[in-house]
């Protein structure tokens, strides 16, 4: 993506996960906006996105963080405000993978993986994408996830529009740590 498609796109994180109030939009209870709802305050806020962009943004983006759907628009995942993503329990791969870096790695291993500012843990279905994750950070660390034995357990998994693969909490005893 060009530069102003990067703008856009971080705009949209901004105010469809993390802050709507902050141009005066409210998301439904599954995190869905009007496009022109969104695109009205965002010109009287300085930011105008034509509808060309929007819709260039939401195809292009490599990670699939977007979807419009009959009008509407949402993040796929990724909130840090209260939404349902309305998204079924599935069963896991019996693997997954989380990105990370080493100066995470002691809470890692006493509290597992948390949310944190997030509603869901993100999990990555390969090595290489947990691998790209954890490099935002820093030096990647990639942890194992052994999701079919979490799944056993009672663990609810839900995979998002882009496939992160989303779960509440992964305690540690579900975590392969390298050497």
């Amino acid at each position: 993506m060009n530069e102003r498609l990067v703008r856009v796109s971080k705009f949209l994180a901004k105010h469809l996960r993390h802050e709507p109030e902050r141009i005066g939009i409210e998301l439904d209870a599954h995190g869905w906006v009007e496009v022109g709802v969104l695109l009205r305050p965002a010109a009287s806020h300085g930011f105008p996105i034509s509808h060309v962009e929007l819709r260039q943004v939401v195809a292009d983006n490599d990670k699939k963080r977007y979807v419009i759907e009959e009008g509407r628009i949402r993040a796929s995942q990724g909130h840090s405000v209260a939404v349902d993503l309305d998204l079924p329990v599935v069963e896991p791969p019996p693997f997954l993978f989380h990105g990370t870096v080493a100066r995470s790695m002691a809470a890692i291993r006493a509290e597992g993986l948390r949310p944190m500012d997030r509603q869901h843990v993100h999990l990555s279905p390969d090595r290489q994408t947990a691998t790209s994750v954890g490099a935002r950070r820093g030096k990647p660390v990639v942890l194992v996830v052994d999701a079919a034995a979490m799944h056993a357990t009672g663990h609810a998994f839900r995979v998002s529009a882009n496939g992160v693969w989303l779960v509440d909490h992964v305690p540690s005893a579900f975590l392969r740590f390298p050497d």
